[in-house]
């Protein structure tokens, strides 16, 4: 059966695939603003599939708690659920899904990641003003698209292992779902302007960067030139059994130890009130790393079985340090 993060998951995998089949078509018409949408809510699910992920699949992590007002006027010391109009509880925002990660679990997301997810909502919230012919915009989109995209790739790969080599996630270079020749001159209105100047003000705090794994916009340049036949590289694609085993392993892995040390060690700050980073923790830790129900290491890299591990930790591991530290009263 699947656990809660990994279906979540599965979801935000589909949203990103439904955005770039839709960016892709030959001819549609709401090509960006749909795209953004889409691309968006992955970016949603995918951020939300982490918190339960780290929080041992408790649906409640995703809640929107609140202090409800009693009849003297004060506020309630218990938390409550906060209810949409339906009745069912609120889900926590992209954003706040994001602060969690950070904050309670100690996960760093690098900075051009965010300012990509960023720029990227700026755009779905600004969509309704697009007009699809403004080349200036279109290209804007695919440039923090195409980065978006690489984004994606790389954070769910490190947090839920090589699951998207199936997948072939890029969009198709405005070469060739535009005509050139019938490009409009600068039909921006007020609101486009406002929205490339946020966009090129987010940039220029990433300027002096080299392109790495996680950017905030990337342009693809595209020529055209004729290959000859022997100049190709020979490629060959296979079903190795050996390839499913290391994936399904790490997959496991993951899913059952999805805490590392800075994750464990983060939580313990925010669980005890004498809690220190010192000669004791790392005694304890290390005692515990020996125990398999706590403590699994998972390979740098999968496909180098002779590279560097790391510690990833079950969230059970806390029933142990209870014993020896002090928890913080609710």
């Amino acid at each position: 059966m699947k656990s809660r993060s990994r279906l979540m998951l599965e979801k935000s995998v589909a949203a990103m695939i439904s955005a770039i089949e839709v960016y892709n078509k030959p001819d549609f018409k709401y090509r960006e603003e749909t795209f953004s949408v889409l691309c968006i809510n992955a970016w949603e699910l995918l951020l939300k599939a982490k918190v339960l992920h780290l929080s041992n699949n408790k649906a409640s992590s995703l809640f929107v708690w609140e202090h409800k007002t009693l009849k003297t006027g004060e506020k309630s010391k218990k938390k409550y659920r906060k209810l949409n109009r339906s009745g069912n509880p609120m889900s926590i925002s992209l954003f706040e899904a994001h602060r969690i990660i950070r904050e309670e679990f100690g996960v760093k997301v690098n900075k051009s990641v965010i300012d990509n997810i960023t720029a990227l909502t700026e755009i779905r919230d600004n969509s309704i003003h697009f007009i699809n012919d403004d080349f200036l915009l279109s290209l804007k989109v695919q440039e923090i698209g195409t980065a978006s995209l690489q984004n994606y790739l790389h954070l769910v790969k490190e947090w839920f292992g090589s699951l998207l080599e199936d997948y072939n996630f890029y969009l198709m270079p405005l070469s060739f779902v535009r005509n050139f020749d019938s490009v409009a001159g600068e039909t921006l209105n007020a609101n486009e302007k406002k929205l490339l100047k946020y966009i090129k003000e987010l940039e220029k705090s990433h300027d002096e960067e080299e392109i790495g794994d996680y950017n905030l916009t990337l342009r693809i340049d595209v020529k055209f030139q004729k290959v000859k036949s022997t100049t190709g590289v020979s490629v060959q694609i296979t079903k190795d059994p050996n390839a499913p085993k290391v994936r399904l392993a790490e997959e496991y892995l993951l899913d059952k130890y999805p805490w590392t040390y800075d994750v464990l060690t983060t939580r313990l700050k925010k669980r005890y009130s004498d809690f220190k980073i010192n000669k004791k923790y790392h005694d304890l830790r290390k005692k515990f790393t020996k125990d398999e129900r706590y403590c699994r290491e998972r390979l740098y890299n999968p496909t180098n079985p002779k590279g560097g591990k790391m510690p990833m930790f079950n969230a059970n591991i806390v029933k142990e340090f209870d014993k020896h530290y002090t928890k913080i009263k609710s």
